[in-house]
């Protein structure tokens, strides 16, 4: 059973997340006017938060140049 979308926010970033299927999470967030989304699979909650987080450090990073 897929949960509901969540919307969070990780240094400045709003970014939201939800459950598709047991295990997979698909996420959508911006950077810098630049869409996007992906998805991550592991069955915990708490570490496709972590992924997404990081992959929102490595946007911001890029779009900073640092």
């Amino acid at each position: 059973m897929s949960s509901g979308l969540k919307s969070m926010q990780h240094r400045g970033v709003q970014f939201s997340m939800r459950e598709e299927v047991p295990g997979e999470w698909r996420y959508s967030f911006e950077v810098d006017g630049k869409a996007i989304s992906g998805k991550t699979r592991t069955r915990l909650q708490l570490l496709a938060v972590r992924r997404i987080k990081d992959r929102i450090n490595r946007e911001l990073n890029r779009s900073h140049g640092t």
